[in-house]
């Protein structure tokens, strides 16, 4: 099914670019380009994800600037890439389910609810929505594990000198020599829980971010397309197409694709910010107790925040996180949408 072939506006058709929907994808390369591809996407901006996640857990604001100079200063370029491995290890399949959840999903609620009746549109949001939840929550049951482990690596050697004495950073308790030694140490002290240490709020943080991430991409790419989709394409050659006659050509593509990505990137990193700092320390930080070393609770993590500045400790790593979304969403849909055609079937596997 395809619900964003074309739609009117003040009498003019503008053709949107058609959904290619899950049956029409060959599965093996859909998976294996993906994975390809979003792994060169995750290399590019893992250094802003380390940035974000050390201002996270500082109790102090510290400027983007100052954080990347220490971090050249001190650890040189390999520090803006710890747990880089770790975390590509996970990226590829928390991709393959986050992507086969996304697909199917909006295929099959896409369909049911053109079926109900709902207009073209909103079974598109709906459908997006949907999608984005789904997704999410089936790629956290891989990606909470990778997140821990690689989070505390991002951290090691990171002096958090105005931390509370009743609050530290766990890599002060235990240093990992890698990925596999962090699991391992991770698993021997807390057990299967420590390695998903904050799955509750990260399914909390990531499902509705995702519902409100993708359903606000499909409202903005249609809008977008319909305040300018006559102006931004190539006209064609063999006939005319409703009163405008063009269709959009590639660059208009990716940029529409891009400017709504962006959009919906800052309206959900607004949303969901002080939910994915509360996630952050949560998975990095711990609390000491007579001697022991005691993860901390969503209460005490709140209180300490609201001790050391209220909301706008909540905020703190807003500007790389909004800047990591809107690059990672920009270049997540281009990639995932030109992914979508580079693995479509032959027009001939699609009527046989």
């Amino acid at each position: 099914m395809s619900f964003s072939a074309a739609e009117d506006d003040s009498g003019s058709e503008i053709h949107i670019p058609a959904d290619i929907d899950w049956h029409m994808l060959d599965k093996s390369k859909f998976f294996f380009l993906g994975a390809a591809l979003f792994s060169g996407v995750s290399a590019a901006l893992y250094p802003i994800v380390v940035m974000k996640t050390r201002q996270q857990i500082s109790s102090t604001q510290i400027s983007c600037f100052k954080m990347s100079f220490s971090i050249m200063r001190y650890e040189g370029l390999r520090g803006f890439y710890r747990g880089f491995g770790t975390s590509l290890m996970g990226t590829i399949p928390a991709r393959a389910l986050y992507m086969g959840a996304l697909e199917v999903t909006k295929s099959s609620v896409g369909t049911a609810t053109v079926s109900l009746g709902f207009s073209d549109t909103t079974a598109t949001a709906i459908a997006s929505a949907a999608a984005g939840l789904s997704s999410a929550m089936a790629a956290q049951l891989v990606w909470t594990p990778i997140d821990v482990v690689s989070q505390r690596l991002m951290v090691q050697g990171y002096k958090n000198s105005n931390s509370s004495k009743n609050v530290i950073p766990s890599v002060n308790s235990c240093r990992y020599r890698n990925g596999l030694d962090a699991f391992r140490k991770i698993l021997y002290a807390d057990g299967p829980k420590g390695l998903y240490r904050g799955f509750g709020i990260s399914i909390v943080t990531y499902a509705p971010s995702n519902a409100v991430w993708w359903a606000s991409y499909s409202v903005a790419h249609r809008l977008i397309w319909g305040a300018s989709g006559c102006s931004m394409g190539k006209k064609e050659e063999n006939g005319v197409i409703g009163r405008c006659g063009h269709r959009p050509d590639s660059k208009a593509l990716v940029a529409v694709q891009g400017l709504s990505a962006a959009m919906a990137s800052g309206f959900s990193a607004l949303i969901t910010m002080p939910l994915d700092t509360i996630k952050t320390r949560l998975q990095v930080l711990d609390r000491e107790e007579n001697g022991v070393r005691k993860p901390l609770t969503v209460l005490q993590t709140v209180r300490n925040l609201v001790k050391e500045g209220g909301l706008a400790a909540c905020y703190r790593g807003l500007g790389p996180r909004w800047a990591s979304m809107s690059m990672s969403a920009t270049t997540m849909i281009t990639t995932y949408e030109f992914l979508k055609r580079l693995s479509t079937k032959s027009q001939e596997s699609l009527t046989s």
